[in-house]
């Protein structure tokens, strides 16, 4: 097992993967240490709630240990992480609206019994007209749009996550513009 200058595991994420398909413990934590930072940063994004986006973060690596062999070996191991988070942060989120909707109203008390706007959005997005004409694109295209649209990634950023070339990634968003244009229309 290869160790870099700061001690962290240097085997490629897709090795990682592997290891962790053969149960290796190790390779789930470096994969961990390497991801979570950033899940947790992009997750906070979209729920202001610490704790619930601690336990989807938890989750999405429970799911990585479970099924790593679902990961199909196309585009970069984080966009796949990131998949896995964002739809458990959505399922969460809609968990915690159904609660909401059946509790009573409780004016005077601290805790929030309605989901942020944001929340609301996220949810229209995959459940609304929006989200089955992204669950309508390709694969490639969903991708890019997700990460440019939804997560706010620079084209650049975008690139490096999906590991595209930058030129790529702004045709593949000019064809899932207009492809969403005319679903959408």
């Amino acid at each position: 097992m290869g160790v870099d200058e700061e001690g962290a595991d240097a085997r490629s994420d897709r090795v990682l993967l592997e290891a962790i398909a053969d149960r290796d413990r190790g390779a789930l934590r470096a994969l961990y240490q390497r991801h979570a930072p950033w899940l947790v940063l992009r997750l906070s994004r979209r729920c202001s709630d610490p704790g619930v986006v601690e336990e989807v973060v938890q989750d999405t690596f429970v799911a990585v240990w479970r099924k790593p062999g679902t990961y199909r070996g196309s585009g970069a191991v984080a966009a796949w992480i990131w998949g896995i988070g964002i739809r458990r942060l959505i399922d969460r989120l809609r968990k915690g609206s159904a609660t909401a909707r059946r509790l009573p109203s409780m004016s005077g008390m601290s805790g929030r019994t309605e989901p942020s706007a944001e929340e609301q959005v996220l949810l229209g997005v995959e459940y609304g007209d929006l989200g089955g004409a992204l669950n309508r694109l390709s694969p490639e295209l969903r991708a890019v749009i997700e990460a440019t649209a939804l997560d706010g990634l620079t084209m650049r950023e975008t690139g490096k996550l999906l590991g595209l070339p930058t030129g790529t990634v702004k045709t593949r968003l000019m064809r899932a513009r207009a492809e969403l244009r005319e679903a959408l229309a």
